[in-house]
């Protein structure tokens, strides 16, 4: 059996495709890998490249998609930066950009915000801490 290498790519719908777009790339910094205009039998898509591999497809619909997918109430899905400085930055475009996005908060492994993008879906941005090493365990002798 071969070995899952990740999430190849998580599917977003929306009634307003162009300004999605815009804001996974233009606020979050993400780039569009590529898009695709809509035919008889499907509709128009956009693929944007988050990093490592990972893409968000953005599907357009005729109508809007219902912002509450997570049963915790919270975001259902994330995005990742590399360090703690990152994700004060993302969190400052978002802010400057008139989104709604809350505070920085640290867990127990990684630091997180939580954003709302055009169609008032929750969206978290994380950095993960960095490890500490374990105690050396205490020599018996």
């Amino acid at each position: 059996m071969p070995d899952l290498l990740g999430i190849n790519h998580l599917t977003l719908s929306t009634a307003g495709l162009d300004r999605l777009v815009a804001f996974y790339t233009e606020v979050l910094g993400a780039s569009l890998a590529f898009e695709r205009a809509a035919t008889a039998s499907d509709p128009r898509i956009a693929v944007i490249d988050v990093g490592g591999n990972d893409h968000l497809m953005i599907v357009e619909a005729a109508a809007a998609p219902a912002a509450d997918l997570d049963p915790l109430g919270r975001a259902g899905w994330g995005l990742r930066v590399g360090t703690y400085a990152q994700l004060r930055e993302v969190r400052e475009r978002i802010l400057a950009s008139g989104w709604p996005v809350g505070q920085i908060e640290t867990l127990p492994t990684q630091w997180t915000i939580t954003a709302r993008d055009p169609d008032g879906r929750p969206v978290d941005v994380r950095a993960h801490r960095p490890r500490t090493a374990p105690s050396p365990s205490p020599t018996i002798g």
